[in-house]
């Protein structure tokens, strides 16, 4: 990919042939006759261009739903941010009316803060993503909110804005980095410009060790649509708590906890229902904040799952009501599930070594009731929580 390439891309005929392309199936065994096809008619890195452009759009309907008139690069994509995660971490910015958007690669988060109504400055020393944000963003419409700098942030200082936002590359190629020295920019300089400006938001890994984040600062987990997506450090101003576990449903609406005074929970046996934690509210260390919520104890200190006698519902927890539980015993196991007319059994596991495909494939019986079995550990040793079908949950 070269500037020449974006800007054809860009261009009438190169976004003709695109939505040409997106009628076309493009299976793997497509592509080479595609290839050829294109080439009777454009130079070949033209042709290359724009069938890696049309999977890479395809793979990135998922993350952004105006993907059909974005460009991207293959790394680029998988950093970025979902379009609804974005859309959340913007909406806790809109309260700034300037926004500096420090490496903006492709420009996800530019769009997500553009959309919130925030003048953005984005800022990126790659010449080529440079040139994909501003396509992308003039193709939405957008490219006047935002003013672009080409910079080098190693050696120059961020702009003058009223809050920084930094995404730092943690890829090279396919390989993550998790060593948060070797980001691109490392962590350690990124959260030197503070010095500038201490209203610094950050986005970073999930599993980014806790320990390297300065104490003053607030710790977001955000997860979508179940899954756990990002860690956010927020700074200065921006920080309203120690730590936030944000949850995101399929339509982007966001519920959040935050760190309290709440005791440990008290410990039980399984009663009526079974809570499983939503990832962030485990990440977040808010298992105490949410089973006062819940008015739910715990059934291990060191294992995430809660249980009531009354059902509440929650978007921070999948639940599951109990039939009975037992200690663990594969041939009782099996007897009381024959008993209960087992078709189907879903095994769920937290802190077992067994093999959760290996004991379902056992396990499932001849009957029609589809069940759960959960296999834990109460203090006194592994237990198995036999549990109907999760309860669809609205708040979520």
């Amino acid at each position: 990919m070269d500037l020449t390439l974006i800007e054809w891309l860009h261009s009438a005929e190169g976004q003709a042939i695109l939505a040409e392309l997106a009628t076309r199936e493009l299976r793997e065994t497509d592509l080479l006759t595609e290839l050829n096809r294109l080439r009777r008619h454009l130079p070949a890195e033209r042709a290359r261009a724009a069938i890696e452009q049309a999977l890479l759009r395809r793979k990135a309907i998922a993350k952004f739903p105006y993907a059909d008139r974005m460009l991207f690069t293959r790394d680029a994509l998988e950093q970025a941010s979902a379009a609804p995660v974005a859309a959340h971490r913007a909406a806790r910015l809109a309260c700034q009316r300037r926004v500096a958007d420090l490496g903006c690669g492709i420009g996800g988060d530019t769009i997500a803060m553009a959309l919130a109504g925030i003048q953005v400055i984005a800022v990126e020393r790659d010449p080529i993503r440079l040139a994909l944000a501003q396509a992308n963003l003039a193709a939405l419409g957008l490219g006047e909110r935002v003013l672009w700098l080409k910079r080098d942030l190693l050696h120059e200082p961020p702009p003058h804005a009223d809050a920084l936002f930094c995404d730092p590359a943690r890829r090279v190629g396919d390989q993550r980095i998790f060593d948060p020295a070797a980001f691109q920019p490392p962590l350690t300089h990124v959260l030197g410009w503070q010095r500038y400006n201490p209203a610094l938001v950050v986005k970073l890994a999930p599993g980014i060790d806790r320990n390297r984040i300065p104490a003053e600062a607030e710790l977001e987990f955000v997860s979508f649509d179940g899954e756990l997506k990002e860690a956010v450090l927020w700074c200065g101003s921006l920080a309203t708590t120690e730590r936030r576990a944000t949850v995101l449903n399929g339509a982007g609406n966001a519920v959040s906890l935050t760190a309290g005074a709440a005791s440990p929970p008290p410990l039980s046996t399984p009663q009526i229902v079974l809570y499983e934690p939503d990832p962030t509210i485990i990440r977040a260390g808010l298992i105490a904040e949410l089973a006062a919520q819940l008015g739910a104890a715990q059934l291990s200190p060191d294992i995430a799952y809660l249980t009531a006698t009354t059902y509440h519902p929650t978007p921070f927890a999948r639940t599951w009501p109990i039939i009975t539980w037992l200690p663990f015993q594969l041939k009782r196991l099996r007897a009381l599930l024959r008993d209960l007319n087992a078709g189907p059994v879903t095994v769920k596991k937290r802190g077992s070594p067994l093999d959760t495909t290996t004991l379902a494939h056992q396990l499932s019986g001849n009957g029609n009731r589809r069940l759960v079995v959960v296999l834990t550990r109460l203090p006194s040793g592994p237990i198995a929580v036999i549990c109907d079908e999760m309860i669809a949950n609205d708040n979520r």
